[in-house]
């Protein structure tokens, strides 16, 4: 399949959200992708349910919800309500990973797992067939316009080697400094979706600069 685009609304201007929402719209994009922060399990606050709600009224496009916040479990059900169709937790955050999982599924939203850069990919292999997708993390969560770790590259290649052995179909994510200097490698090593925040909203061409991650091969 064609990679997928995953513009990151923590970059968008919030004076003027629905106008960037209408922008992701209009795009060759193919999901939002909302960055929850608590504070505790990163050292930054983002927003919360009443934002993903905003987003919902006037997205045209999957809401891909990135959950980094402690005990996950509380909200689920408040994140399906408020739009969420994609909802993705930390493996870090969980004591009860498959459960969670699960959990996710029974409520109708594709489950995705997020792994911090210190945290190995084969922690995954008795899940991964459970998965629809996992987020591998290419800056330390928490702030965005951080410096790429180029050691992702190596990770999306044993995890992407992970999925064809278990005959997962479960995307691969890749989260953090993504831009024009890196997507490419990202892709050829087997990332199915590219997020980027800074890189799209900071742009004077948004559309076009969501064009030209599209338009990689």
């Amino acid at each position: 399949m064609a990679h997928l685009v995953s513009p990151s609304l923590l970059s968008a201007d919030f004076g003027n959200l629905q106008r960037d929402i209408e922008m992701v719209n209009n795009s060759e994009a193919d999901w939002f992708h909302l960055d929850i922060m608590d504070g505790v399990f990163v050292p930054n606050i983002s927003y919360g349910i009443p934002v993903i709600k905003a987003v919902k009224k006037h997205a045209k496009k999957p809401l891909d919800v990135h959950l980094m916040i402690v005990d996950p479990d509380r909200y689920i059900h408040d994140f399906q309500k408020a739009g969420a169709d994609i909802l993705t937790v930390h493996y870090e955050a969980c004591n009860h990973l498959h459960r969670t999982v699960q959990n996710i599924k029974s409520k109708g939203m594709k489950a995705g797992v997020s792994l911090n850069p210190h945290t190995p990919v084969h922690l995954l292999k008795d899940l991964i067939t459970d998965l629809d997708l996992v987020l591998i993390m290419s800056v330390n969560p928490g702030f965005g316009g951080q410096k790429f770790i180029s050691n992702t590259i190596e990770k999306i290649k044993e995890l992407k080697q992970l999925i064809i052995e278990k005959k997962s179909n479960a995307l691969i994510e890749v989260d953090g400094g993504v831009d024009n200097t890196n997507s490419k490698l990202l892709i050829d090593a087997g990332c199915d979706v590219l997020v980027a925040g800074s890189y799209i909203f900071g742009a004077v061409d948004q559309m076009g600069t969501i064009m030209g991650l599209k338009l990689l091969q």
